[in-house]
This record gives C-alpha cells, structure tokens and sequence, in this order.
C-alpha cells in the first residue's frame, strides 16, 4: 500500500535550529571579546608605564618578567605549594564561618526578638578589622595554623551572617499566608518558601565572605607561615623581589576570579525560577 502521508520536512528543521543557535553564539563571543579586551587594555597600560621608564623596575617589574618569575615558580613547584597551602586555610576557614554562621542567621532571620538582643553585638564587634585580631589570635591560639585560620573566620563571618539574616527576615509576607492557605505546614514553608526566597542574599553572602576570606589570608598568614601566599607575598616585600610579590598578588586574584565564576554559576543554578 503506498504511503500517502507527508514526508517530514527534514532539511528545513536544521537551518532553523541553526537560527536560533547562532545569535547565542555570537553573544557569547562578543561577551568574551570584550572581556578580554579590558584585559588586554591593563596589560598594554602596565606594559608602557614600565617599557617607557615611567617605573623603576625594582618597583613595578614588566609584565614579561613577571610571567617570567611566575613560569619558573611553576616549574619548580614552588607556586602550586604555596596555592594549596593559602587555598586549604581559606576553605576552612569559610567552612567553619559558613557553619556557624547558617544556623544563627536562620534563627535570627526568624525571630525579631532574639534578632534584636544579638544584634548590638554583632554591629559592636563587625567594625573592627580582622587584623586588629592577630595579637589575640598568637595569644589564644598561639602559632598553629588555628591562629590563622581564625582570622579568616572573623573576617568571613559578618558577611555571612548579616546576609543569611537579612534574607531570611525580609521574605515577603504574602508568600507565606499564601502557602499557608494551601494547607502548607510549618517546615514545608520554611524549606519551600521561606528558605527559597532568601537563597540570593545568601548567595550573596557567600560570595562576599569568600571575598572576605581572600582579603584576610595575606594578614593570616603574618603569623609565623613558612608558605601560602600571603607568605609568599610577605617574603617579596622583605627581599625586595617585587616581581615575586606580583606573582603572589596575580595568583590570587586568579583563584579568587574562578570560584566567584564557579558561585556564579552555581547561583544561577539554584536560582533558575528567578
């Protein structure tokens, strides 16, 4: 029997598809060219001031030598060291902040009450700047890594908790009473509703305190560090090796540039419905 249906009509589904894959490419392309147009842009920049003389080199070394001393650190093995070392205090140290920091900025998120006893002190001890804390640490805690670990805590704290709080507090009346009209218990609109609605200022939370973590590092590691980066940054300035100070500035710059991407994108996962 001869088939009397219409054939599908294939060679016109690709160049459809191809339509409307290719503003998206073309979008994404113009995104990384420009951005790395402003990279190009402070390298040319820094490349004059210091082939032209405007700089000693001994006080702001050419972009070439500094990837230079920074090729040889990696050859060596010296900068992977000393990466780790930086990157496994920061990581802890947030860890044991964002530990703390979620449950309390939960329950003062959701009680005005305990949210105004605690809060005079959270706003008396958030001014004062983690490095102010170093003496106390080698103290208390004497020249372990816990004494440098602890400064990172302090310093990524704060952010964490005023924005775990601040999202929980302010999540939209209306939300609530409509889910509760719904028939929806107590826990189902704490984890449905309530902690849905303050996931972007805990995102932004954690990207700040991450960021907070980074600044910290470089003060952490004055205490008695034999590596890390702060280390390596500290020892630069003592020998005068302002090019080894760069390479310690640089690299943490790029860890810091790729986990504010991987939380970004991270963010945009858990935030698809927005």
């Amino acid at each position: 029997m001869e088939n009397t249906y219409p054939s599908l009509p294939h060679k016109g589904v690709r160049p459809s598809l191809r339509k409307r894959l290719l503003p998206i490419g073309r979008r994404a392309w113009t995104r990384l060219l420009i951005k790395l147009s402003g990279l190009a842009v402070l390298l040319l920049a820094w490349g004059l001031i210091t082939g032209l003389g405007y700089v000693a080199p001994s006080q702001l070394p050419s972009p070439i030598a500094t990837l230079q001393t920074m090729s040889h650190m990696l050859g060596d093995g010296s900068l992977v060291v000393h990466a780790l070392s930086s990157l496994k205090r920061v990581f802890l140290g947030f860890a044991v902040a964002f530990a703390i920091a979620l449950p309390l900025g939960l329950m003062l998120g959701s009680s005005r009450l305990l949210r105004d006893a605690i809060n005079p002190i959270v706003e008396l001890l958030r001014p004062i700047p983690p490095l102010a804390f170093i003496s106390l640490a080698i103290l208390w805690l004497g020249i372990d890594e816990w004494s440098k670990i602890s400064i990172i805590i302090y310093g990524a704290f704060f952010p964490l908790l005023l924005n775990i709080t601040g999202g929980i507090s302010q999540v939209d009346p209306v939300h609530i009473r409509a889910a509760q009209s719904l028939g929806a218990g107590k826990l189902h609109i704490f984890w449905h509703v309530t902690l849905r609605a303050a996931i972007p200022n805990m995102m932004i939370g954690i990207r700040s305190g991450m960021g907070m973590a980074f600044i910290c590092l470089v003060g952490s590691e004055l205490i008695a560090a034999n590596e890390g980066l702060g280390f390596l940054i500290q020892e630069g300035r003592y020998m005068f090796k302002t090019d080894q100070v760069l390479v310690g500035m640089i690299t943490i710059g790029i860890i810091g540039y790729f986990i504010n991407l991987l939380l970004t994108t991270l963010e945009k996962l858990l935030l698809r419905w927005k």
